[in-house]
């Protein structure tokens, strides 16, 4: 970025970085709160809902605060839940788990099946008719400060700079937007929430952030398959005892299903492809048969945000929030985001309201948001990802012991022993991992995956998957861990190739396929790749995810 650049600035009350749930909560909540509030969001996707991937099991108590008529306003939130599954696989059979057993965090019989892409964009329609401004295929790049170091407001990005980093015919300097408070609602592992956490050490005297990352797929499948309202979820296999995931598998309505698998980024095996692991757990018995004569429409990924509430960092610095994914509010056991998202942008905007009216210290959002049912549920559910360490049937037994007979309430909280990225361990010390060949029926390749996102990017722009170090993938990265960016990548982004006679081989990044999961910026073990903005509107553009 060029700083002698004249830019343009826009000033506001607030402005809001992310139209994810948490984002759009703030913006709408501010409107009703003071409709004079001049609120603005910046949303990096070519549109509301482009970038948004989730499940979705949506519980509706945040939106029942914040539009409790959203039935009548016709949310897109039509299919209840209405019977649920809990599988325990082997390779080959399964055993179901009675679900009277299940705790109650883990039961869904009040809750939505949803496109959360979709619940967004009804969002973003119920923010601009308060009069919030939302600025789509604007990504905010930079922070900027006062000169006492508080958070000034952000730059959005250039547009019209090559890969040299000169400026095209078609060059136009990224504006800044000021605001007296910015809220900062990205979505899990947000480049500037990043950038934050460390500037102010808000993370000081918390345990490492943890990681997972999501598949998901919605298939068109027979209406003999299809039970709408199912709800089933599966441990086990395709993973080993060690290695934390699980999948699930949602009956939508239209003879749709959202299928999907979810990893922990803690996994140890450098071998280990997330992707393939994916595609693999299609191939049981139990999945296939449900698949079988159907067909893939959809296909994404992205990381999300697992360490709960012993991860959970300071929310509020000088002149700023940081708030939902961005801080990690996702109740783990729950498999749910949005709604603790959603509350945490609700209790943002009253602490926001109170700090321009009352001129009340911003840093009243710690002790509101701690009043608040969301956090109640993030501390009932701290001890469960943790106690995956010990492996999936000690964690499972202590969970239901955990979260059944003490209600989360057991007079200690476990700690995360570690960052997702020391997880690794030599590639020479783990077995490596024969992953069967793509049939195109039930399991794909990347690309043919990566072509059903939209992913798209302005060929001749800057990469925006930054090494710090270019020498270290080949100089050290290869030999000690056979390069796992190529696997850990489910977009085809990373690859080792040995081109003609060439003898040293040579780590390529095709950058045009990232679809932003931000999987490379969490697990790379040197901490060597940063993940930053690429040019307004590119990524994926998600339809109904």
């Amino acid at each position: 970025m060029n700083d002698s650049i004249q830019r343009e600035a826009m000033n506001y009350d607030v402005v809001i970085v992310g139209a994810g749930p948490a984002g759009l909560a703030t913006a709408i909540k501010l409107k009703q709160l003071n409709p004079d509030f001049s609120v603005c969001i910046l949303e990096k996707g070519a549109e509301v809902g482009a970038h948004i991937l989730s499940g979705n099991i949506f519980e509706t108590r945040a939106l029942d605060e914040l539009i409790p008529e959203w039935k009548e306003r016709k949310a897109p939130i039509k299919t209840k839940v209405s019977k649920e599954k809990l599988l325990f696989l082997s390779k080959k059979s399964s055993i179901s788990w009675p679900t009277w057993f299940l705790p109650s965090v883990q039961k869904n019989h009040k809750n939505y099946i949803i496109s959360l892409a979709n619940l967004c964009r009804w969002l973003g329609e119920q923010a601009e008719s308060l009069g919030v401004e939302i600025f789509p295929g604007f990504p905010a790049s930079k922070i900027l400060y006062h000169e006492d170091g508080s958070v000034k407001g952000v730059q959005t990005g250039d547009m019209g700079i090559d890969k040299e980093g000169n400026q095209k015919d078609t060059f136009e300097p990224g504006i800044e937007l000021l605001g007296k408070v910015t809220v900062f609602a990205e979505g899990c592992r947000g480049h500037l929430g990043k950038q934050l956490i460390k500037k102010f050490k808000l993370d000081e005297g918390k345990s490492p952030q943890q990681y997972g990352i999501g598949f998901k797929e919605i298939w068109k499948v027979d209406s003999g398959e299809h039970d709408e309202g199912l709800v089933m979820h599966t441990a086990a296999w395709p993973l080993d005892n060690n290695t934390y995931g699980g999948s699930f598998c949602y009956h939508a309505e239209n003879n749709q299903i959202f299928i999907g698998f979810v990893i922990g980024l803690d996994y140890q095996n450098p071998h280990l492809s997330p992707y393939d692991e994916f595609q693999r757990f299609k191939t049981h018995p139990a999945i296939s048969k449900i698949l079988s004569n159907g067909k893939r429409i959809a296909y994404g990924a992205r990381a999300l945000i697992e360490g709960g509430i012993q991860s959970l960092p300071r929310m509020y610095m000088p002149g700023g929030l940081l708030i939902g994914c961005d801080a990690g509010t996702l109740n783990m056991p729950k498999i749910k985001g949005t709604h603790t998202a959603m509350k945490s942008g609700i209790v943002a905007a009253e602490t926001i309201n109170e700090f321009l009216e009352e001129n009340k210290d911003l840093s009243n959002y710690e002790l509101k948001f701690k009043k608040s049912w969301a956090y109640q549920e993030l501390y009932a559910a701290r001890n469960v990802k943790p106690s995956f360490n010990w492996g999936l049937i000690p964690a499972t037994i202590f969970t239901g012991i955990d979260q059944i007979f003490f209600r989360g309430r057991l007079p200690f909280t476990l700690k995360h022993p570690h960052a997702d990225h020391e997880a690794l361990l030599p590639a020479s010390e783990m077995k490596k991992i024969d992953y069967p060949k793509y049939d195109g029926v039930l399991t794909f390749d990347k690309t043919t995956s990566v072509h059903l996102t939209g992913t798209n990017h302005e060929e001749n722009q800057p990469v925006h998957l930054q090494l710090k170090d270019s020498a270290l993938p080949m100089n050290f990265t290869l030999s000690e861990f056979d390069e796992p960016a190529q696997r850990y990548c489910p977009a085809a982004v990373y690859e080792i190739q040995y081109e003609g006679d060439k003898s040293e081989p040579q780590f390529i990044i095709n950058a045009q396929n990232c679809i932003h999961c931000k999987t490379c910026d969490i697990k790379e073990p040197s901490q060597n790749i940063n993940w930053v903005v690429p040019e307004g509107g590119g990524g994926p553009n998600y339809a109904n995810m």
